[in-house]
């Protein structure tokens, strides 16, 4: 009973911490206009208030793995928590821009330890097969419903307090998780083998960092945009190569090379390219373009929330090793897919948007992302060796953190350079038209993204049985149906 009693907890702080970090990549948003006004930032620089945090987690996640590993799952945890109240705190006090950005950038680094080691957690936590259905689907149900979440607080925290409250609110929040994390199990650090792969640590972070940049910087420098781009590709070749050869390998390529482990990446990373710029989206065009208030636009987000919600609960987290994770990934892409294709027919003058265009999108893209994201994190960290575990959670949270990087550089740049045009091409156009032009061709993007996505996985996530077992789990039914769809090659 006293077993039980811990992994719940476990349950809890990483459920608590998973929030922060994923409600930290959105929060930001609606607070952002307002936060603009007041620290007196440039247009063409305000998106770093957002892209400062996802470039510092992304980028040194796998490093955040590793030293998770070496020095202790819970011992980092505990510590990310701290240093990620730390740096909020600075952030909510911020004078300039250039101390927002650097505090945000602050609590990325944090992140990167926080996410792989609470996820570690998790996975050792928890090795019954139903059990690990139930822990996932929260955990990802908190996941998928954080970033609606941020939003929705944003918008309270703007209009009855201050922007300033959208980074000081962590600070409660982190440490309520650490009192929750002294019930955790302590772990033994796994220091055999654990030496830093400073080569692959150089070049994953100057790598990750040289691909966002390029799409942050594709209206305003073509030019250098292309560079980034070129560099960055070699970049993460060379990565790739060292990560071959070296004896010990920050990410060891064993861990990409499960096929439907791949798939699982894969399904994560373009699912939150599409979704990340979605938020963005409806944050901009439930201000600007509806007239809403930073409120209202932030509830409008609580339907995208229940639906990612009741998706990883009551359908992802329950069906877990019952069905193949093929099963509910690819159903999970296509609903969300379906969602984005939906507002792609909106227009300056559609009338009933309400009701006949945001409510059906907000429900498919939920249900969407709460499809995906219990089977993907599941695969994650499945028939995998144990001092494997840091680097394949991390791995995990950098696909996703990639992946909103991406999405909100890649399509905030598409929406306002097809808007630009617009309004070259349509002289006589309103300005609202072209906005909510460059919206509508940003989310076709989005849907053809996630249509990709679902055929690029589907080879990968349906493949023949495989005989292995997780480490971690023990032999059961469930475990064997969890597992028997995720053949290596």
């Amino acid at each position: 009973m006293e077993d039980g009693r811990r992994r719940w907890a476990t349950l809890l702080a990483v459920s608590a911490a998973q929030l922060l970090v994923v409600l930290d990549g959105t929060i930001i948003n609606i607070a952002l206009p307002s936060a603009q006004h007041a620290l007196g930032m440039s247009d063409t620089a305000r998106q770093w208030a957002i892209t400062a945090y996802a470039l510092a987690f992304g980028g040194l996640l796998l490093i955040g793995g590793r030293i998770s590993g070496a020095v202790g799952h819970r011992r980092t945890f505990i510590a990310g928590l701290l240093g990620f109240a730390g740096s909020s705190a600075l952030g909510g006090a911020a004078t300039s821009p250039e101390m927002l950005f650097g505090a945000r950038a602050l609590q990325g680094v944090f992140a990167a330890a926080l996410a792989p080691a609470g996820l570690s957690l998790l996975t050792i936590s928890f090795t019954g097969g139903r059990e690990r259905g139930r822990a996932f689907g929260v955990f990802a149900a908190v996941g998928a419903a954080g970033s609606a979440i941020g939003l929705i607080a944003g918008g309270l925290l703007t209009e009855y307090a201050s922007w300033r409250w959208c980074l000081y609110v962590n600070v409660p929040i982190a440490l309520l998780a650490v009192l929750g994390a002294a019930l955790v199990p302590r772990d033994q650090p796994n220091r055999r083998g654990q030496g830093l792969d400073v080569p692959g640590a150089l070049l994953s972070a100057a790598g990750f960092a040289a691909v966002v940049y390029a799409f942050a910087e594709a209206e305003s420098d073509k030019r250098n945009s292309a560079l980034a781009l070129l560099a960055g590709v070699v970049l993460l070749t060379l990565f790739v190569i060292v990560e071959l050869r070296t004896r010990r390998p920050l990410l060891p390529m064993r861990i990409l090379l499960h096929r439907a482990r791949a798939g699982a990446f894969l399904s994560i990373t373009l699912m939150f390219v599409a979704m990340f710029g979605f938020y963005l989206f409806m944050s901009y065009y439930t201000q600007t373009v509806l007239g809403y208030s930073p409120v209202e636009a932030g509830l409008t987000l609580i339907i995208n929330a229940l639906a990612a919600l009741l998706a990883s609960t009551l359908i992802a987290g329950r069906l877990h090793g019952r069905v193949p994770p093929a099963a509910l990934i690819l159903p999970g892409l296509l609903a969300a897919a379906a969602g984005m294709l939906l507002l792609t027919r909106l227009t300056a003058s559609t009338t009933d948007v309400f009701a006949l265009y945001l409510v059906p999108a907000l429900v498919l893209t939920g249900l969407g992302i709460g499809l995906v994201m219990p089977p993907t994190a599941g695969l994650a960290t499945t028939a995998i060796d144990h001092q494997d575990i840091g680097s394949a959670s991390a791995a995990y949270n950098a696909s996703q953190q990639l992946g909103a990087a991406l999405g909100t550089a890649l399509l905030n740049t598409v929406a306002a350079s097809t808007a630009a045009s617009y309004l070259v091409a349509h002289p006589q156009a309103t300005p609202t038209a072209a906005v909510v032009h460059g919206y509508t061709t940003a989310l076709t993007i989005a849907f053809t993204i996630l249509l990709a996505a679902a055929l690029l996985t589907t080879p990968l996530l349906l493949t023949r049985r495989s005989r292995r077992r997780p480490i971690e789990e023990p032999a059961t039914d469930e475990t064997e149906k969890s597992v028997e769809y995720g053949h290596s090659t």
